[in-house]
C-alpha cells in the first residue's frame, strides 16, 4: 500500500504516454502544405479538357516574374520610439533594427529560420502515416 501511494503521484505527473495521443487525418490536414496532384496545374491557353480558350489579357499582358528571394528591412522611426517633437531634426529619422528574408516557404529574421521544430516534426509525422493520395 506504502508504494502505491508513492506511485500514484508519479504516474499522475508523468501524463500521458506517446500511445495514448492521437492525431486524426483532420488534424494532419491542418499541418500538411497543400501539394497539388501531378498534372493539374495551370496551362495557358488550355481549358480543363485540353482544347485552346482565348487568353484573358487580349492586351499581351505582364510577364513579371517575382524574386526569388526577397529581402524586408524592419524599421522604426526615431521619433516614435523616443518621443522626439516633430520640429526637430530627427523628425524622419529612421534605425533598421532587423532584416527579414523570404526563400521559398521559408522565412528568416536576421538568419534565424522561424517557424516552429514541433510543428515541421509533426507534419513530417504526418506525411509518413498519411501519405498524399
Amino acid at each position: 500500500m506504502k508504494a502505491l501511494l508513492i506511485a500514484l503521484p508519479l504516474v499522475l505527473l508523468a501524463g500521458p504516454s506517446l500511445a495514448d495521443v492521437a492525431v486524426s487525418k483532420r488534424d494532419c490536414d491542418r499541418l500538411v502544405e497543400y501539394q497539388q496532384a501531378p498534372g493539374v496545374e495551370y496551362q495557358p491557353g488550355v481549358d480543363v479538357h485540353g482544347r485552346p480558350v482565348a487568353p484573358a489579357d487580349l492586351g499581351g499582358g505582364y510577364n513579371i516574374k517575382p524574386p526569388e528571394i526577397i529581402v524586408i528591412p524592419i524599421e522604426i522611426l526615431i521619433q516614435d520610439r523616443f518621443n522626439i517633437p516633430a520640429n526637430s531634426v530627427l523628425w524622419d529619422a529612421k534605425a533598421q533594427v532587423g532584416t527579414v528574408i523570404v526563400k521559398g516557404n521559408q522565412v528568416y529574421y536576421e538568419g534565424q529560420l522561424l517557424g516552429d521544430p514541433e510543428t515541421a516534426a509533426l507534419a513530417e509525422l504526418c506525411r509518413e502515416h498519411y501519405p498524399p493520395q
